[in-house]
């Protein structure tokens, strides 16, 4: 593969692609935008034209079903974007010899691990939500050489719906926040993992004789529990606005009931990243502070 001159972003108006489609573009890459309604990576022969007519260099697929529990009654919706779309997407790069940038989640995991973990460990998915992303990802190990998959987890940003949008929210409504403290993950700045993701863009280009094609992951570095995250939001965000909330209360899974069971320990292990491209996360509360700052700034 060439330096990469043009690349599609599919799920263009998701939180993940409006940090990476500027910092792309600040990086040389001619960036397009693909996603519903105009571009469906469920319709294979339509986002196949598509793509040919776009002629890119590379793919990166930040179109995903999202909504953990929904996805819970709504089987068929999540694997035809999750599973499906994603190997039509390989298929589509597979004929028009291009390379796919795919991302998927920490949710492929059961959470039993005692230790951050590693690409190659077992896959035992929860729930409908992770199912669906590992047999996506399955999908496109089977169909397409010239893959890199990104692992990554409790993202947040500005431009999209998130734990931090929704702490913030509640903060300013409510005198308390109810906040689970048994689960424990790596938060991360959809800004942080955008420049990761041009930095591997830009190096898969410069280094055409050695693609290190396969499964990463990437997210904030250090860990914390949904509770002391919320804590974190709460304490930075009242260096900008008045808050209501006057606590926030520590609670159990089983104290917060939600329809889609979650791993209650979902830290991944970064050092694959680091030592292939040289790339190290930010720590996570410097991502939240740094999501904060724009979001303020705006």
């Amino acid at each position: 593969m060439e330096k990469p001159v043009k690349g599609v972003v599919t799920g263009s108006r998701g939180m993940l692609a409006g940090d990476l489609i500027p910092r792309m573009k600040g990086a040389g890459i001619e960036t397009v935008g693909f996603d519903l309604p105009e571009h469906d990576i469920t319709q294979p022969r339509e986002i196949f034209l598509s793509l040919e007519a776009e002629h890119p260099d590379i793919i990166i697929n930040c179109a995903a079903y999202t909504a953990v529990d929904r996805a819970e009654s709504d089987h068929e919706a999540a694997f035809r974007v999750n599973r499906d779309g994603a190997g039509y997407l390989a298929d589509a790069c597979g004929r028009l010899d291009v390379p796919l940038v795919h991302i998927s989640t920490d949710f492929v995991f059961n959470g039993d691990s005692d230790r951050p973990y590693r690409e190659d460990d077992r896959a035992e998915p929860l729930n409908v939500y992770g199912r669906s992303k590992w047999e996506g990802e399955e999908a496109i190990r089977a169909r397409l050489t010239g893959h890199i998959i990104v692992r990554t987890a409790w993202l947040f940003g500005v431009h999209g719906d998130n734990f931090v949008k929704t702490i913030l929210k509640l903060a300013r409504e409510r005198e308390e926040l109810r906040v689970v403290d048994d689960q424990t993950g790596c938060p991360t700045w959809t800004g942080d993992l955008a420049g990761a993701l041009v930095c591997m863009l830009l190096f898969l280009g410069e280094r055409p004789g050695a693609t290190p094609w396969g499964t990463y992951h990437f997210c904030g570095a250090g860990w914390t529990t949904w509770y002391k995250f919320a804590c974190a939001i709460v304490d930075e965000a009242r260096r900008y606005e008045r808050l209501s909330v006057r606590a926030v209360t520590p609670v159990t899974s089983d104290q917060y009931p939600v329809t889609a069971k979650r791993p209650s320990w979902s830290v991944l292990d970064t050092g694959k990243i680091a030592h292939v491209f040289g790339i190290k996360p930010l720590p996570w509360i410097e991502g939240m502070k740094a999501m904060l700052r724009e979001l303020y700034s705006c």
